[in-house]
């Protein structure tokens, strides 16, 4: 082994517990030798296909055991995985595609109508695998997916001519709010370290199966991705479950239900849930205050979230339900895993965007200067240790945003956040979307915080919008917790002033349908900001 592969350690993982279950979605159970083998089927039938050495494969799929199981078929051969997203439009496809230079698409049936309009596009795009999902028949021009993962591997583990390595890639897309989606790439060695070296240091230290198989002497956890996989959190929550020779549990409805997340906790005895901030956890709230004694959820000791914030009033009101659980709040991102985090029990909750630094992380001045905690001055995070190798085909994105500090390489994403006495963090959001107004920076994400605390609002977004006198002036884009009754206009204003210093208020509040967040819980800042310039006519 040279290098961390997640090949060589989910094959392992199936030799120690093959009987175990891998893989759960309704009434489908793969255990880990059928995950193994069908992996086995897929990369076989790639490899036979044609593919070189780091060719690219996209998952455009949602939810779906095939869709970790040809992740898998993928590092078994030496290609890349692509997440895909499946709300994308025809051209935002054909972006992606073309940028990720990607060969071969694994897809579920009812994206059929969608792939052949746009097929003529990616010409590179040669090989297309089908995922029946009862929309109808398999096309003339795609593989069943079924009859490729039946493909005799041989007798031995599949692997190209090329072999494995710890350098092979994991690139996930990321972005497409405040610019074109850019494709991180990950060295699976440095993925590996990062995400499962927390629960194996000495995996840092040395390449050696044998901490796989003192890591794995039974079944592990059971996790349920209730954001898409086709996310950072998602995918990557999932990829440490399976490494730990843990189950991933898929729910089978492609919006989110929260009836069938709460049954298929209790009925599969879920230990882990991996969703994003409050868009998710509201919902679930809403379920349990109408129904409180309907599920049990004494399995659940773990909600890790990810990606946006994740207020301390649903936290706590979690933790009214089930006691005995761990609510990690991460401060991370697809390029940057493990800038900070916040922990909370029922024995006490951590205030929203209170955050405490990783091992690796700093807060950095303009003058790449470590920010003195106490000072108010406003710095970006950056992190050193298992970093990706940069953007994909972007250079100069790259090297805006992985530099060197004093000879060491860091990942500095953009986001900012003040160092308080006692040396927590208050994060501030990214500078990418920040509102200058009359020379003061305001953090749409700080702003949106506080609106959401108004019981009458159920989701807001900040945008700044030309303003004569200050540059930009702060606009409050709402939607109602009760449409019929709407926001008063007045009372937000004076409730955020309330909270925050009065020029982060909003000078106007305008309201929408839905705010439209996109699956993994992000918002279009662009489409919003459009919107409320339209709007005001500005």
């Amino acid at each position: 082994m040279t290098g961390w592969n997640f090949a060589d350690v989910w094959e392992i993982v199936a030799r120690q517990i093959p009987d175990a279950p891998a893989q759960i979605q309704g009434d489908r159970r793969t255990t880990w030798a059928e995950f193994d083998r069908r992996a086995d089927g897929v990369a076989r039938f790639l490899l036979d296909a044609g593919v070189a050495e780091q060719d690219k494969v996209a998952q455009y799929l949602y939810n779906c055991p095939e869709y970790l199981e040809s992740v898998f078929a993928t590092f078994k051969a030496g290609l890349v995985p692509i997440n895909t997203n499946y709300r994308y439009t025809d051209s935002e496809l054909v972006y992606l595609w073309d940028n990720a230079d990607a060969v071969a698409v694994v897809f579920h049936g009812t994206f059929v109508d969608t792939i052949e309009r746009i097929r003529d596009r990616v010409p590179l795009v040669t090989t297309w695998l089908w995922v029946d999902d009862g929309s109808g028949p398999c096309p003339e021009w795609a593989t069943s997916y079924a009859d490729a993962a039946a493909t005799d591997p041989g007798d031995q583990p599949v692997q190209g001519p090329w072999g494995r390595s710890g350098d092979h890639l994991l690139m996930t897309y990321t972005g497409g709010t405040t610019g074109m989606p850019k494709g991180v790439m990950w060295r699976q060695n440095d993925l590996y370290c990062n995400l499962v070296g927390n629960f194996a240091p000495e995996a840092r230290e040395r390449v050696d199966p044998e901490i796989i198989r003192g890591l794995v002497a039974g079944p592990g956890p059971i996790g349920l991705p209730a954001c898409p996989l086709m996310h950072g959190t998602g995918q990557y929550t999932q990829l440490i479950v399976l490494s730990l020779g843990g189950s991933t549990v898929t729910l089978q409805s492609r919006n989110f239900d929260v009836a069938e997340m709460l049954d298929t906790i209790e009925r599969e005895k879920v230990q882990q849930v991996a969703l994003v901030g409050d868009a998710f956890s509201k919902p679930i709230l809403a379920a349990l205050d109408a129904e409180p004694d309907r599920w049990d959820l004494s399995s659940l000791f773990l909600i890790a979230s990810s990606g946006v914030m994740w207020s301390e009033e649903s936290k706590k009101r979690l933790l009214a339900y089930q006691p005995g659980m761990i609510l990690v709040d991460a401060f991370s991102s697809s390029e940057a895993i493990g800038m900070g985090q916040s922990m909370s029990t029922s024995s006490g909750t951590s205030n929203t965007a209170k955050f405490t630094l990783g091992e690796n992380a700093r807060v950095i001045n303009d003058a790449d200067e470590d920010v003195v905690p106490g000072s108010g001055e406003t710095g970006r995070v950056a992190l050193k240790g298992y970093v990706p190798v940069g953007y994909y085909k972007d250079p100069e994105k790259s090297a805006r945003t992985f530099m060197e500090i004093d000879g060491v390489r860091y990942v500095i994403p953009g986001d900012y956040a003040m160092v308080e006495a006692d040396g927590s963090l208050t994060l501030l959001g990214r500078g990418s979307v920040v509102i200058n107004t009359g020379g003061e920076k305001v953090f749409p994400e700080e702003v949106e915080e506080a609106l959401k605390t108004h019981p009458s609002v159920a989701d807001a977004v900040a945008v700044g919008v030309p303003d004569e006198k200050f540059g930009e002036a702060v606009v409050a884009v709402v939607e109602p917790a009760d449409p019929t009754a709407g926001v008063d206009e007045a009372t937000l204003i004076a409730h955020v002033k309330a909270n925050l210093a009065a020029y982060k208020a909003p000078k106007k509040v305008l309201t929408i349908d839905t705010i439209g967040r996109a699956p993994n819980a992000k918002v279009d800042y662009k489409r919003l900001k459009a919107y409320a310039r339209e709007t005001l006519g500005v």
